[in-house]
């Protein structure tokens, strides 16, 4: 009886050790999460438009990387602003890259159209988000600098003041 009890008990551990592993995938087992300071995790998708977009190809720009889903009320609060700042600081090399984390990409395509957006967006994957640190609730918005470091992370609506004011004390670097 007890030995069969020893089999049960190991059996479970090692289901509920694979099941963890298997959960959080390897970048949050390697502690490849995205930290203020430490490379911005690479990725490569397509645009809504079809077109490749990978985050290595802005290397040498500032990057605002937003995380946000159509039905997100703080989202939509944001996205304006967002526009606002592609507009503004583009010529200085600045670049938002929006990541929406809806499964539906035509509701994304129509958002995307109703809002006018001035910047690429993806349809994020539940691995790229893992690399980010995992994104469990929006939006999350992380600053890169020049240099492909992590320079902020925001979660939740942001205050845009401070966040314009990150963005161009980061234009003002060079790499």
């Amino acid at each position: 009886m007890r030995r069969g009890v020893w089999i049960v008990v190991v059996i479970a551990v090692a289901v509920a050790i694979w099941v963890a592993n298997r959960h959080h995938g390897p970048s949050a087992r390697s502690g490849g999460a995205a930290k203020v300071n430490s490379p911005a995790p690479d990725f490569s998708l397509k645009a809504l438009d079809g077109s490749p977009l990978k985050l290595a190809d802005y290397r040498g720009q500032v990057v605002l990387l937003d995380f946000w889903a159509t039905w997100c009320v703080p989202c939509k609060a944001e996205i304006p602003h967002f526009i606002e700042f592609q507009d503004k600081y583009r010529a200085q090399g600045f670049q938002v890259v929006g990541i929406s984390m809806d499964d539906d990409a035509n509701a994304v395509r129509k958002f995307y159209q109703d809002f006018k957006m001035n910047y690429p967006v993806v349809v994020g994957t539940p691995e790229l988000a893992d690399a980010y640190g995992g994104v469990l609730g929006l939006p999350v918005t992380f600053l890169i600098a020049r240099d492909g470091r992590v320079a902020a992370k925001y979660v939740g609506e942001a205050d845009m003041a401070a966040v314009e004011q990150q963005i161009t004390g980061l234009l003002a670097t060079s790499n």
